[in-house]
C-alpha cells in the first residue's frame, strides 16, 4: 500500500483542489448573497478558515510524497550582491580611479593611485633578494586615451612581477620636458600616495637589492611624448620587458636603458615623427628611439622609422636581432645604430635591416654584424678612438647602393690612426652599386719577366696593413726559377724570381690574423 500511495498521492491532490475550489465559490456567491444574515461571521467563518487549512495541508502532503523519500526539498536560491570595489583580482581598472579615458581631463593622479593601490596589494615572497613579489598584478589602462602632466613613477624601489598594460598615454601641454611617461626609476620626491604605502609595507621597500624593480612588463602601450621629453626611462632594474609598445613624438629618448640587467625590448615601433619614409622633415630629425647605457640587454623585431640615431649603445654584452632602421638617412646625418663604447663593444647585430642609415663603431673590440641587409648605400663606419679594432666579425651581409663608388666598410680616423688590430674578419659579403671592402683579398696578376706586383688597395681595408700572404707561381715554360715574396708595403704584394719568365702570379693576403 505504501508502495503505490506516491502514485494515487497526485490524483488525490488534484481532486480535493477542485472540490474544495467549486466549495468555496458557492460559499462566496451564497456568502455574498446572505452577508446581512451572517454579518457578525461566527459559523460561516470557521467553516472558510477549516476548509482553506484542509487544502493547505493536502497541498504540503502531495509535495512531501512526491519527492523520493532520500531528497529533502531545498531552499529558494537567493541572490546577493558582490562587494562593492574598483578591481578585479589583481587587475587594477585606471578608469574606477577617475582616469578621463578621452583625454579631455587630466588623469595623473588617478593613475597614480591605481598605481599605489597596486603596490599596496599583497606579496609573495621575493624574487632577487630585496625584491618584493607582487604576484603578476596588472594596471589596465583598459584601452583608454590619457593625458598626463607628470612622469608616472612606481612609488617606491624594491618590488617586482608588475604589469601596466592596455592604453595609450599622452604629454600634456606643460609635461616637463626632461621627464619620460612611464620612469622605472627610483622616486626622489614622494607623494601623497607614498605614506599610506610605506606605513603598511615599511619593511618591504628599505630594499636590500641592488636594483631598483625586477620583472616590471610594459605591454600593449602607446607613448605619445608630444615633443616633450621621453616615452620610458628604466633605470637600474633587473629584467624589464618592453612588448608591443609604440613610441612617438619623444625629443630626447623613445627608452632609455640605464645601468641593470637584461632589458628585453620587442615586437615595438618607435619614431620621433610618424611617418614612413620620405619625409620632407628627415633632415631635421632629432632624439633617440633606443639608449642603451647597460648591458645584457636585447632589442628584437623593433623598427625605428624616426629619429636622429636609431639606437644608441654605450654599455657592453647586448645583441640586437631582426631590428628595421630608416630612422634618419646618412645623407641628411642620421645614424641607424651608434656603438659609443670604444675598447669593449662586445655587442651582436644580426639578421636586421639599416635602410638608408648605417651603423657607427668606436674602437670596436668584440663586434658581430652579421646576416643583415644594407640599403641605400647603408655602410659601417669602424670609427677610431685610442686605434684599437680587435676581435671583429663583419660577415655574410648584404649591400646595395646607386653605384656610387660607396664602400661597405669604411675607417674614420680623423682621431688617429688604428694602431692594434688583430683578429678582424671582414669576409664573405657581397654587394650591388657598392665597393666591397674586406680584411681578406685574392688577386692574379701575369706578366713576363723578374717581378710581378699586385696591388690590394682597391679591396682591403686597413692602408699598408698585410699580415698574412699566400701565393703561387706558374710558368709554362721549361724553366724552373727560383721565386720570393719580396715586399707588402703599401698593401701591394710584390713577387720576384731569379730568372725572366713568363708566368701567372695568384695571392691571398689577410689583415687580420691574430697576433
Amino acid at each position: 500500500m505504501e508502495a503505490t500511495m506516491p502514485r494515487k498521492a497526485p490524483t488525490w491532490s488534484m481532486l480535493m483542489g477542485f472540490a474544495s475550489f467549486i466549495i468555496i465559490h458557492v460559499c462566496a456567491e451564497n456568502y455574498e448573497m446572505g452577508r446581512h444574515q451572517f454579518s457578525g461571521g461566527g459559523r460561516f467563518g470557521d467553516d472558510m478558515r477549516k476548509m482553506q487549512e484542509f487544502k493547505a495541508s493536502l497541498i504540503r502532503h502531495d509535495s512531501i510524497t512526491a519527492a523520493p523519500p532520500s531528497v529533502s526539498p531545498s531552499p529558494a536560491p537567493s541572490y546577493v550582491d558582490p562587494p562593492p570595489g574598483r578591481n578585479s583580482a589583481r587587475v587594477y581598472h585606471v578608469t574606477s580611479y577617475g582616469a578621463d579615458p578621452t583625454g579631455e581631463r587630466d588623469s595623473t593622479d588617478a593613475l597614480a593611485e591605481a598605481i599605489a593601490d597596486a603596490f599596496r596589494g599583497p606579496t609573495e615572497g621575493f624574487l632577487i633578494d630585496g625584491i618584493a613579489n607582487l604576484g603578476g598584478a596588472q594596471i589596465s589602462l583598459e584601452g583608454g586615451y590619457y593625458r598626463i602632466s607628470r612622469p608616472l613613477r612606481l612609488p617606491a624601489a624594491g618590488v617586482g612581477n608588475l604589469m601596466i598594460h592596455g592604453g595609450t598615454l599622452r604629454a600634456s601641454d606643460d609635461f616637463p620636458t626632461n621627464g619620460y611617461l612611464i620612469d622605472l626609476s627610483a622616486s626622489s620626491s614622494p607623494n601623497e600616495n607614498e605614506e599610506t604605502y610605506e606605513s603598511s609595507i615599511s619593511a618591504q621597500l628599505s630594499s636590500s637589492s641592488s636594483y631598483n624593480y625586477e620583472y616590471i612588463t610594459l605591454r600593449d602601450l602607446m607613448l605619445d611624448s608630444n615633443y616633450r621629453g621621453g616615452g620610458i626611462s628604466v633605470i637600474n632594474s633587473l629584467r624589464t620587458s618592453i612588448d608591443n609598445c609604440y613610441i612617438t613624438h619623444f625629443t630626447t629618448n623613445g627608452i632609455l636603458v640605464q645601468s641593470g640587467h637584461e632589458t628585453y625590448i620587442r615586437n615595438s615601433f618607435l619614431g620621433q615623427h610618424i611617418t614612413a619614409g620620405g619625409d620632407h622633415g628627415e633632415r631635421n630629425f632629432s632624439g633617440t628611439a633606443i639608449n642603451l647605457m647597460g648591458n645584457d640587454n636585447a632589442v628584437t623585431d623593433v623598427v625605428i622609422f624616426s629619429a636622429s640615431v636609431g639606437i644608441m649603445i654605450s654599455g657592453p654584452a647586448n645583441i640586437l636581432s631582426g631590428v628595421h632602421c630608416y630612422n634618419k638617412a646618412t645623407g641628411f646625418g642620421g645614424t641607424g645604430i651608434y656603438l659609443r663604447l670604444p675598447g669593449l663593444t662586445q655587442t651582436r647585430i644580426v639578421n636586421s635591416y639599416l635602410d638608408y642609415t648605417g651603423i657607427v663603431a668606436e674602437d670596436p673590440v668584440q663586434l658581430d654584424i652579421s646576416n643583415t641587409f644594407f640599403l641605400g648605400d647603408a655602410y659601417i663606419v669602424l670609427k677610431s678612438i685610442k686605434g684599437v679594432a680587435n676581435g671583429v666579425n663583419i660577415v655574410n651581409n648584404m649591400f646595395s647602393g646607386s653605384n656610387k663608388g660607396v664602400g661597405i666598410v669604411q675607417l674614420d680616423q680623423s682621431k688617429g690612426p688604428f694602431k692594434d688590430i688583430g683578429q678582424i674578419v671582414v669576409d664573405r659579403n657581397n654587394a650591388r652599386g657598392m665597393n666591397i671592402k674586406s680584411t681578406v683579398g685574392r688577386r692574379s696578376v701575369q706578366g713576363n719577366g723578374t717581378s710581378w706586383t699586385i696591388d690590394f688597395n682597391p679591396v682591403l681595408l686597413f692602408p699598408n696593413l698585410i699580415k698574412h700572404v699566400q701565393y703561387t707561381l706558374s710558368t709554362g715554360g721549361n724553366a724552373f726559377p727560383n721565386h720570393a715574396l719580396r715586399n707588402v708595403s703599401n698593401n701591394r704584394v710584390v713577387i720576384e724570381s731569379n730568372v725572366a719568365v713568363p708566368a701567372s702570379v695568384f695571392a691571398t693576403v689577410d689583415q687580420g690574423v691574430a697576433n
